[in-house]
């Protein structure tokens, strides 16, 4: 169920600016498709805002998975919003990260980051979890 606590919190981030876009919509299905989501399933979720749930017993890399996957989405359109970036602050600090690692995240994510760029950002963020 973390998976789809995550596509949640993706869909309330798309939907801060009022104007959920193809490429943010895409992002998300993908997401839930290689996870074995049906997209009709992850399609439905698009009608709504829910509540923000982030799962008890999450391992580092899974918080690391729904920050960075947050960050992407937000850097998707190629605009930042204030309530986006306070949005995602807010989600990093109730997985257990300080508040410096969104400067950290801001630099490095971009829209499309492969494997070994995760990799790398990830050991750069790791120091801000807290333990």
């Amino acid at each position: 169920m973390a998976l789809l606590q995550q596509l949640k919190l993706l869909v309330n981030l798309a939907r801060i600016d009022g104007d959920m876009a193809e490429r943010e919509k895409s992002y998300i299905l993908n997401i839930g498709k290689a996870n074995g989501f049906p997209e009709s399933s992850v399609s439905t979720l698009f009608y709504s805002t829910h509540e923000i749930i982030i799962p008890e017993n999450l391992s580092a890399e899974q918080k690391f998975d729904y920050i960075f996957s947050l960050v992407q989405l937000m850097k998707i359109d190629e605009r930042l919003y204030q309530e986006e970036i306070k949005f995602c602050s807010k989600i990093a600090a109730r997985l257990g990260y300080s508040q410096e690692v969104m400067f950290e995240l801001l630099t490095h994510v971009k829209s499309t980051t492969d494997h070994e760029e995760q990799r790398v950002l990830r050991g750069l963020v790791d120091k801000y979890l807290k333990k």
